[in-house]
């Protein structure tokens, strides 16, 4: 099944989304918002499942669905973990400055916890207070799961994946090295990440579906120009179940946890990449020093999955980077 959040208030409102995404139910009868949901998923998402399958054969008329009317399908959220499982993507970021990659990285997942108060919305503009700390967007895959046990094994892992959807990553790379030089991690170089509009039960995907991977082709444009499309399913290092047992090594993970991939790349530059930073150390390493800038204002992107007939899985996230003005900013920043 499909489904969504529209805007309204800090959670928005769930709804379930037909399979050509033109159409809608509201479910306030079942869960108010997806995070209801979640901590109740048992049962609610055969009560989901039945308005889904209701809404495609025609029985539900429901209400045209228009993705600027959405928030994220968490517009906040407990627990925001970002990993890093297309390992080759990090060893090529190293290799442009020279920088030898620990051969534990092939075997120890990269995982940072990011903010996750407030989500942008998939239409939701990318607001930066300067052009100067280096805007750059990152394509990636992320699940949600329900509650997962401390400890969880990898084989136990999989089955706590409930929904999977896209997710901007924005990262400010000229803010990263002084942070990562206090050896404390990022913050202030990661700002609001952006999800797709539809979050999509596993089923929904056949079997693009496998191994604990998402194995299709994840496009990103900047401006229109398209800069890579490389498939999710190759050369991801880590699956999203090897993902969650290393998020889980120590703490319980509360329904609700996104989990995402990473920057999605493949060792075959063919496909294009997934954000300006790799494009840039491909550039340093074919030409001496990068070619191409970081996003300035009016700079707008767009991420999408298509399945193999065209039709968009998940919807696209398009945004454009603005300068921030604090004195237009309504009063709560969430």
């Amino acid at each position: 099944m499909q489904l969504a959040s529209l805007q309204a208030g800090r959670d928005g409102q769930l709804v379930v989304v037909n399979h050509a995404m033109d159409r809608y139910v509201a479910v306030t009868n079942i869960a108010d918002t997806l995070q209801m949901a979640l901590d109740n998923w048992q049962d609610c998402a055969p009560k989901l499942q039945r308005v889904y399958a209701q809404l495609n054969a025609g029985t539900l008329s429901g209400e045209p669905f228009n993705s600027e009317q959405c928030a994220s399908p968490l517009p906040r959220a407990f627990h925001w973990a970002d990993g890093s499982a297309y390992v080759n993507h990090v060893e090529l970021v190293r290799k442009a400055r020279d920088a030898t990659m620990p051969a534990s990285f092939w075997t120890d997942p990269l995982m940072y916890q990011g903010g996750s108060d407030a989500f942008l919305g998939p239409r939701e503009d990318i607001a930066v207070g300067d052009e100067s700390w280096g805007i750059d967007f990152e394509a990636e895959v992320a699940i949600i799961v329900d509650d997962v046990p401390m400890g969880v094994s990898v084989d136990d892992a999989l089955q706590h994946i409930k929904l999977l959807m896209l997710v901007n990553d924005v990262s400010l790379r000229n803010l990263i090295p002084g942070e990562l030089a206090k050896g404390f991690g990022f913050y202030q170089a990661k700002p609001s990440s952006s999800f797709s509009p539809v979050a999509v039960t596993p089923d929904q995907l056949a079997d693009h579906w496998a191994a604990g991977k998402l194995h299709l082709p994840l496009r990103a444009l900047l401006n229109d120009t398209l800069i890579g499309e490389p498939n999710a399913g190759i050369d991801m290092t880590f699956n999203f179940p090897q993902l969650i047992h290393h998020a889980a090594k120590s703490r319980p993970l509360c329904a609700g946890t996104i989990i995402g991939s990473g920057t999605v790349s493949n060792v075959d530059r063919s496909h294009g990449s997934c954000c300006l930073a790799e494009v840039r150390m491909l550039e340093i390493l074919a030409h001496g020093q990068p070619r191409s800038e970081f996003m300035r204002f009016g700079d707008e992107v767009k991420i999408e999955m298509c399945d193999a007939h065209g039709r968009s899985i998940f919807g696209q996230i398009q945004q454009k980077i603005v300068p921030y003005a604090y004195l237009k900013t309504r009063a709560a920043p969430c």
